[in-house]
């Protein structure tokens, strides 16, 4: 800490969580919360302390506010959610940070998230470091914003930015928080001295008026028309980004106090909402699912380097999922064309993320020279991590990894991407099995975040734990699968799409079918969902399935097959589509297979709920089947998999989630109703 640089000796003493040292005529207040500085009961009440005694002090003209560890306050403490608030409550600490006799100046480094947003927002000033970020991210929570962040917020950088910032929780650098007014200043250097010379310049000058004092500009007349109809076609049935809104129209129609009363009124309701404890469970098993408990303590082999064999869509994709997380990439074709495919695939998704703003031209060109492309698999010797991304071919892959344990160290990790065929049989016959496991990654690879582990018989805690390591450093949510048809995921999948089958064969639409799944709260219907990845994937699985002795259910999927109905990269597939255009439009073709297939079966008129039902339970069945299995270890393990690979609405928790907060007991019924109608099987032993 910087020394006093006047005769008056520096005091400094500790309030737990926070420690005050004087520096002339500025005091630093730091905070030392870990992990990341939450806002417990106990850091509140020290802050408050702090605010008195320094209130109390006349040598102290203002307050430095900064924190220790990897970050600033990034929010609420979580193990408080979902409890009855103790005194003191963040908004009053808020306001007792605003109205201090000193100006207080937050220097911010890493997050300033939630309530760590709203702390900052009741200082006089912000200033951060050029890596910071701000946010007020709560409706991912299923909440707003509890302590004036949705008030203040407009008052500071306007109605429109304030409610694109809280409805969407979408945090903002500092260099962008700068050019909206939200941050006061960059600080390039040391933070805190860069805050001390901040404050000393600030207090010599007219200081500006707090928030709370300041008017909110005003906005066109249509706006809250046009943001509300935005706003509840993004969030798709969620509460909190319309509730969050209305916080925002009321902080510009309404006198401060009146704003604020509402926000926490609003606040207080979705607090204790069933979305609200359906988002913070799937919170908690995000936050724990990269450190699952059966790993702690095991050590995990060095990553600095990795390899891709396949440089196809799902291979390019993975080796920008790697370059994006700072690794050195060796990509390896069959030939020097595959490989020029391969890299120009590659090309092609920077370019693509330059388009979108997500980085920049140089960041890309940077990524894209950290890739060697080459034929030679001589060049992987010293490589960590090899993941092999090939087609879909038992031999083929066997292949690949007779020739990847012959010229790899003994203690490289070796990893297989596959969706379906079995990492034992992959693996079979190579030199030390133990380094070797599936990562199933999801389509693209570089964006979806989920990612299954699979360990084979032979795979070792080791590179078990190394395979999480390597998740976490991508930063996907990782979940160890069991070795089945499918794993978790697909084979769920195989399950909603067999029932999206039967419910046509007794009398729904696809597009009633479809139509029944937006609602429920998916981003798709199931049959817009294969027409948009292709009829001909599933179709290449089923064969694959048959020849392994099962018996795969898609009768009227393999009729369109059969006519080369793949989906829109084809014109048609479930449904019709013009050309140039992806709008899905009913097919007399595929209403006509449907008929004739249904031929003599029994037909129902569908509702939107016994559409969701019969798709929806029998998911459900069969994931308690996995359970039983431990195909997956954990109920959150499936919730995760189905939120993270195929768009499980995140407010309802997850598929397990949604069970139990229905009832087993009604879940139970429900299937049996389906299996008395031939619709379903019959309940697991474990609903």
């Amino acid at each position: 800490m910087p020394t006093n640089v006047f005769a008056k000796p520096t005091w400094d003493y500790d309030i737990m969580t926070v420690t005050i040292e004087r520096t002339g005529d500025v005091a630093v207040v730091t905070i030392d919360n870990p992990p990341v500085n939450a806002l417990s009961q106990g850091l509140r009440q020290d802050l408050w302390s702090a605010a008195e005694t320094l209130d109390a002090d006349p040598s102290v003209r203002a307050v430095v506010l900064i924190c220790e560890g990897r970050t600033f306050i990034a929010g609420a403490d979580v193990n408080e959610l979902g409890k009855p608030p103790m005194p003191p409550h963040l908004p009053d600490l808020v306001a007792r940070i605003e109205t201090a006799t000193k100006p207080w100046i937050a220097a911010i480094h890493g997050s300033a998230l939630g309530g760590g947003c709203e702390v900052a927002l009741g200082c006089r000033f912000r200033i951060a470091v050029p890596s910071a970020s701000v946010g007020l991210p709560e409706v991912r929570l299923g909440i707003v914003p509890g302590a004036g962040g949705t008030v203040r917020l407009p008052r500071l950088i306007g109605p429109a930015l304030a409610a694109d910032m809280v409805t969407t929780g979408t945090p903002v650098a500092a260099p962008k928080a700068r050019s909206q007014g939200l941050i006061d200043a960059i600080i390039e250097g040391d933070l805190e001295q860069g805050a001390i010379d901040f404050a000393r310049a600030a207090v010599d000058q007219s200081l500006p008026l707090s928030l709370s004092e300041r008017s909110v500009p005003s906005v066109d007349a249509t706006f809250w028309e046009t943001t509300s109809r935005a706003v509840a076609d993004r969030a798709k049935r969620e509460d909190a980004p319309l509730r969050a809104l209305a916080c925002v129209r009321k902080a510009v129609e309404a006198d401060f106090d009146t704003a604020m009363a509402f926000e926490r009124q609003t606040f207080l309701e979705l607090r204790g909402s069933p979305q609200a404890s359906a988002l913070r469970h799937v919170f908690f098993a995000e936050r724990s699912a990269p450190r699952p408990p059966e790993l702690a303590g095991v050590e995990t082999r060095s990553i600095r380097s990795a390899a891709v064999i396949g440089g196809g869509t799902m291979g390019a994709g993975i080796v920008a999922a790697l370059r994006d997380a700072g690794l050195p990439v060796t990509l390896v074709e069959r030939d020097e064309a595959a490989v020029e495919r391969g890299l120009s695939n590659l090309r092609s998704i920077f370019e693509s993320s330059v388009k979108r703003g997500r980085i920049t031209s140089e960041t890309a060109t940077e990524r894209l020279s950290g890739v060697i492309g080459t034929t030679n698999y001589e060049l992987l010797a010293r490589v960590d991590v090899v993941i092999e991304a090939v087609f879909e071919d038992l031999d083929v892959k066997r292949e690949v990894f007779g020739k990847l344990s012959t010229v790899c160290r003994p203690d490289a990790v070796l990893a297989t991407n596959t969706s379906y065929l079995d990492p034992e049989q992959i693996a079979a016959g190579i030199k030390h099995p133990e380094r070797f496991l599936g990562l199933h990654f999801f389509s693209p690879a570089h964006v979806m975040k989920l990612l299954e582990i699979v360990p084979t018989a032979h795979t070792t805690p080791a590179t078990l734990a190394t395979g999480f390591a390597l998740a976490r450093m991508l930063k996907k949510i990782p979940v160890r699968a069991g070795i089945c048809d499918g794993f978790i995921g697909n084979r769920i999948l195989k399950i909603t799409r067999a029932q999206a089958e039967r419910l046509l064969l007794s009398g729904a639409t696809p597009q009633a079918v479809d139509a029944a799944m937006r609602s429920f709260g998916l981003p798709m219907g199931p049959f817009e969902a294969q027409d948009l990845g292709g009829l001909d994937i599933a179709a290449f699985q089923r064969r694959a399935a048959r020849a392994r002795g099962d018996t795969p259910f898609a009768p009227v999927a393999e009729r369109l097959c059969a006519l080369e109905r793949f989906g829109q990269k084809s014109g048609g597939g479930w449904y019709d589509y013009a050309k140039g255009d992806r709008t899905p439009r009913p097919s007399d073709i595929v209403a006509d297979i449907i008929a004739r297939e249904a031929k003599g079966m029994p037909q129902r008129q569908w509702d939107e709920a016994g559409i969701i039902d019969c798709i929806v339970l029998p998911m459900v069945n069969e994931a308690a089947k996995i359970l039983h299995e431990k195909i997956a270890l954990r109920p959150e393990d499936i919730d995760l998999v189905e939120i993270h690979g195929y768009g499980f609405p995140r407010w309802r928790g997850g598929l397990i989630y949604y069970a139990q907060r229905r009832g087993w007991a009604n879940v139970g019924r429900k299937l049996h109703d389906l299996a008395v109608l031939g619709l379903a099987e019959t309940a697991h032993q474990d609903l």
